[in-house]
């Protein structure tokens, strides 16, 4: 018995250049991994880590297969993108250095953003003002964000975290490996994360680089911010007194006129025009100002 099997439909050429990475993006992204520490794990080695590991350094740093990491960020962004409502993806960071950048993550992909110190019961406790059911977790580190997983253990909400080479996997769907302690590491990876959840929504296009610069999502230190707040604020004092003045026009370099004394003394004043100052002025008229008017107006 033969069974005539239809062939396989034919993706169109738009959706094919949509999902196409061309290897000269590649290679600027894995550049920008590098240059921001995504490799460079932790001494500690967690079991379930290891076969994204590539190698380790002779001080006993893991390094990460960061072509693992890459694949898994491609997988994240397709999960994420399947979410009907961006608002039901909740993005949690307890740790400061990723507050910052899944703030701005969410202002561009339009997640649900939970910076700090995560409740407890916000998954599991109905009665609580900020109970949420969210239909995906986003996770900077499993460590500190342990609570939010076991709340998302109890809710059957799929996990995707940010993975150290210590990070324990219990309770994670999608393990990204890659450095999470580190500020810079962490806002790359969000940043290429949103980058490419907007690439598959086609709001931006892949063949053109993504105008939001990777500083924004970058942790900034409150000591640093104010100080260069207060050098904005005395460099903005400082620039109306060094205003520049127009230079005089006269010209130094002209010959000085023949008849011309500079060393001597100064022209009296002009005399004062002759006449006699006691006689009444012309034109004003000399009789009584309280006097009443001779002419009639009409």
């Amino acid at each position: 018995l033969r069974v005539a099997l239809a062939p396989p439909p034919r993706r169109s050429s738009a959706a094919m250049s949509m999902n196409y990475i061309s290897e000269e993006q590649k290679k600027k992204d894995f550049q920008m991994m590098l240059a921001c520490s995504t490799h460079l794990g932790t001494k500690n080695l967690d079991y379930q880590m290891t076969r994204y590991v590539w190698k380790r350094k002779p001080d006993g740093i893991h390094i990460i297969n960061l072509g693992r990491t890459y694949d898994k960020l491609q997988l994240a962004a397709r999960i994420i993108v399947a979410i009907e409502n961006p608002a039901d993806v909740c993005v949690i960071s307890a740790r400061p250095y990723g507050q910052r950048s899944i703030l701005k993550y969410c202002q561009y992909t339009g997640a649900t953003p939970i910076a700090g110190r995560f409740t407890p019961g916000t998954f599991t406790n109905q009665i609580t003002n900020k109970f949420m059911e969210p239909r995906l977790l986003l996770l900077t580190d499993p460590r500190t964000d342990h609570q939010a997983i076991a709340e998302s253990a109890y809710a059957n909400i799929p996990t995707i975290a940010f993975c150290d080479t210590d990070s324990p996997l219990k309770h994670i769907d999608v393990a990204i490996p890659a450095n999470n302690k580190g500020k810079h590491s962490i806002g790359l990876l969000y940043w290429m994360l949103a980058r490419e959840v907007l690439r598959l929504r086609g709001t931006i296009h892949r063949s053109q680089p993504w105008d939001v610069m990777v500083d924004l999502f970058f942790y900034r230190d409150p000591e640093e911010v104010e100080a260069q707040a207060k050098e904005e604020a005395a460099a903005r004092e400082v620039a109306p007194l060094e205003m520049d003045v127009a230079p005089p026009t006269t010209d130094w370099d002209q010959p000085q006129p023949a008849g011309a004394d500079w060393g001597g003394q100064p022209a009296p004043p002009a005399a004062p025009p002759a006449g006699d100052w006691s006689m009444p002025a012309t034109g004003v008229p000399t009789g009584e100002w309280g006097a009443a008017p001779t002419e009639q107006w009409q």
